[in-house]
């Protein structure tokens, strides 16, 4: 089977590229490097560097007749997506149309989709939000990304394009950004083994659904030829405070002080956590690492790599 992973040089891509190349598939990377790292790419992987939005992607395409899309090339950051909407829009709906009808034209068997289940519910009306839950973003990030779950929707219903739509929650694990504005997990580890306070914005008391990256792969993987017409969270079904994963990465780092507490960022929700029932039932698919052993994982990942 060939797959082209877009966003294969990024943190969650690159993992999932590894992979599929380790169960024997051929794989072709796309991406632009604007968040994807060289160094990461697998070298047993076609790599093209180019933007999703791009009118040259049809060349690949073309040349390389994949059988399976699994796209995970997007603007990730919430904060970015609340300064700066239209750049929010244009990657992450123009690119992914692009994408979408490109895998139409030229006979792609499924598209797999990394849609957002963290930012996508807004402020939950009920917890664990399962997939039925109101949709109700307070990002331009959340809007943009279940917009495309539309198309992929319309593409299916019009054009028999298989796919499976992935609304992951907050992913860590090795390979994630340290440095930028997301991503708390690799944010408070590069601080705290650097000696440095990690900033909390609000109360600490905010809760998120932490899946550890190994797991998100998993479903990807089974999700490529076990699946259609498939829309699923990926949650753990539990919720953990920043408060907890500063206390649980302070245990582990042998960090000795406290956090700084600052202003709660615009477009962020105060809880959240989503059901995996659904993934279990379709994809046999459930999280196997717990949040203890990725912190644990992940820590030792950045001691040897910051």
């Amino acid at each position: 089977m060939k797959v082209l992973v877009t966003g294969g040089a990024g943190f969650i891509g690159s993992h999932v590229v590894d992979r599929i190349v380790e169960e024997g598939h051929e794989v072709v990377v796309v991406d632009d490097l604007s968040a994807g790292v060289e160094s990461r790419l697998n070298p047993n992987a076609k790599f093209y560097n180019m933007d999703i939005r791009s009118p040259e992607l049809a060349e690949v395409f073309e040349a390389e007749k994949p059988q399976v899309v699994d796209h995970h090339a997007a603007q990730t950051k919430v904060i970015r997506s609340v300064r700066e909407p239209m750049y929010d829009c244009w990657v992450n709906m123009e690119g992914s149309i692009n994408l979408i009808h490109l895998s139409y034209r030229y006979g792609v068997e499924k598209f797999i989709y990394s849609s957002t289940g963290g930012a996508m519910y807004g402020e939950p009306e009920y917890l664990p939000v399962d997939e039925v839950h109101p949709i109700n973003p307070l990002s331009p990030y959340g809007a943009s990304k279940h917009s495309v779950e539309h198309y992929i929707f319309m593409y299916g219903v019009n054009y028999g394009l298989k796919y499976a739509i992935l609304r992951y929650p907050n992913i860590y694990g090795p390979r994630q950004d340290p440095y930028g504005e997301a991503g708390v997990v690799a944010i408070f580890t590069q601080k705290m083994l650097k000696g440095k306070r990690p900033n909390i914005f609000g109360d600490g008391t905010a809760t998120r659904d932490y899946v550890y990256v190994g797991d998100v792969v998993n479903a990807n993987i089974l999700a490529l030829e076990n699946a259609d017409k498939l829309i699923c969270n990926l949650g753990s079904c539990r919720e953990t405070s920043v408060n907890r994963i500063f206390q649980l990465i302070k245990s582990e780092t042998g960090f000795k002080l406290e956090p700084i507490y600052t202003p709660k960022r615009v477009g962020e929700v105060q809880r959240i956590y989503l059901t995996n029932e659904r993934a279990k039932a379709e994809l046999g698919w459930h999280p196997a690492v717990s949040i203890q052993e990725g912190i644990k994982k992940t820590v030792e990942y950045y001691r040897g790599n910051l």
